[in-house]
């Protein structure tokens, strides 16, 4: 009796495809991301500016737009990384979101903090340890790469290295959107390369301990310096 398995083909071999239930996973997941982050910063100096500039109204719809592409420039584009590198190597890759998970990303906004669990790319297919670190350290580096470019943007802002800057209302908030991104990436680069199954840091580290290495090296600095030495702001408002 010969034995029979299920073998998962990638269609476009080795093309970047979305399927109908990927998008519709991938909307759902978002928008549920982006209230989620809107209910956790729904009071504080980004809400105070959009306030100010927009009206009360105006500013829930400014402030969700906001979210939506911290959401974009963090999360999905994590999870793309994964998603193209995997079908890059012709395997079977799809975005499907947690039920569960996004349910608990609402209620633990409304607590003050975000357990953000909305999805993850599936792979299916055959993989060495080495395709599947390399499909790993995909979207760790997505968010290396995007923390570094809102710190640039931080930089270019303020204009200073200095301990304290300065802000108007219009530069204020874009600092502290980008301030925002920036430790966002850098946190979940760090977060995801802990080497602790099932995260990205598990497999890198078994398919390159180097690189695994020098990520987790480079993200904990961008942390350090978001947290630790980007300088203070103050506000005045002309």
């Amino acid at each position: 009796m010969e034995d029979r398995y299920e073998i998962h083909v990638n269609p476009g071999f080795g093309k970047k495809r979305f399927s109908r239930q990927e998008l519709l996973d991938i909307a759902v997941s978002m928008l549920v991301l982006g209230v989620a982050f809107a209910i956790l910063y729904r009071s504080g100096t980004v809400m105070d500016c959009l306030r100010y500039h927009l009206g009360d109204t105006l500013c829930w719809l400014g402030l969700i737009a906001i979210c939506l592409c911290l959401v974009f420039f963090s999360f999905l584009l994590h999870e793309l990384g994964h998603k193209f590198v995997a079908q890059k190597y012709g395997l079977w890759s799809e975005f499907r979101m947690y039920p569960m998970g996004l349910v608990l990303t609402i209620v633990t906004a409304f607590l003050g903090f975000l357990f953000a669990a909305p999805g993850a790319v599936y792979i299916r297919g055959n993989m060495s340890d080495d395709t599947n670190g390399k499909v790993s350290i995909a979207g760790p580096a997505v968010n290396i790469v995007l923390a570094v470019a809102a710190i640039a943007g931080l930089v270019a802002v303020h204009g200073s290295m200095g301990d304290v800057v300065f802000l108007h209302d219009m530069s204020l908030l874009v600092y502290v959107v980008l301030m925002m991104m920036a430790s966002l990436n850098a946190f979940l680069a760090l977060f995801n390369l802990l080497p602790i199954p099932p995260l990205d840091g598990s497999k890198i580290i078994k398919w390159n301990s180097a690189v695994w290495v020098a990520t987790i090296a480079v993200s904990a600095l961008l942390l350090a310096y978001i947290y630790l030495w980007a300088p203070s702001v103050a506000y005045y408002p002309f």
